[in-house]
C-alpha cells in the first residue's frame, strides 16, 4: 500500500526516531508499504519519518538503470559504524522536498549494520551513491533533511518554496 510522503516543513521530520525493539509482521508491512511508495515516487531511499513513522527503518535501492535487476534493502536500526575520510560531492534531493537539489558532501565509503526484515544483524560496505544514499536515509532518523547541510540563505529559500508548495497543495 502506497503511503502518503510529508512535505518539508513537518515537525516530523525533525525528531529523532526510536530503535526498533522487535519486528514485527506490522513493522514487516510497513517497510513493504514504504519500498512500493519509494518506486511509485520515484525515489531511490525512503526513511520512516518521511510517511509519518518515528522508527529507525529506511529502505533503499540505488540500481535505476533499464534492465538491471533492483535491489531493494529494508533496514531497521541503520547504524554507521565506519567511515573514509574521503568524500564525495552529489546532487541531492529528496522526496520530502520535492524538485529541489542541492550539492552536499559525504564520506565516499561507509560501513552500515542493520538487522534485515528477518532480525538478522547485517553489515555492508557501501561507496560512491549507494554510501550517499544510505547516510541521507539516517540522517532523516536522526531528525536531519539534506538542506541542514546549506548555506541558511539556500536552506531558507527552498523552505519558502515547500511551504508556498503546501498551501497550493491545500487549496487543490
Amino acid at each position: 500500500m502506497k503511503r502518503n510522503i510529508l512535505i518539508h516543513p513537518d515537525p516530523r521530520l525533525k525528531k529523532v526516531c526510536a530503535p526498533v525493539a522487535d519486528l514485527s509482521d506490522e513493522l514487516r508491512k510497513l517497510a513493504d508499504d514504504m519500498l512500493e511508495t519509494m518506486y511509485d515516487a520515484p525515489g531511490i531511499g525512503l526513511a520512516a519519518p518521511q510517511i509519518g513513522v518515528l522508527d529507525r527503518l529506511i529502505v533503499m535501492d540505488c540500481i535505476k538503470e533499464e534492465g538491471e535487476t533492483p535491489r531493494p534493502l529494508i533496514m531497521f536500526n541503520p547504524e554507521v559504524i565506519a567511515s573514509s575520510d574521503e568524500t564525495n560531492v552529489y546532487e541531492e534531493g529528496c522526496l520530502s522536498i520535492p524538485e529541489q537539489f542541492a550539492e552536499v558532501t559525504r564520506p565516499k565509503v561507509v560501513d552500515v549494520t542493520w538487522m534485515d526484515r528477518d532480525g538478522n544483524l547485517q553489515k555492508e560496505t557501501f561507496d560512491g551513491l549507494w554510501a550517499t544514499c544510505v547516510q541521507h536515509e539516517i540522517d532523516h532518523l536522526n531528525g536531519k533533511l539534506f538542506i541542514d547541510y546549506l548555506k541558511p540563505l539556500k536552506r531558507q529559500m527552498i523552505t519558502r518554496k515547500m511551504q508556498k508548495l503546501k498551501r497550493e497543495q491545500a487549496r487543490a
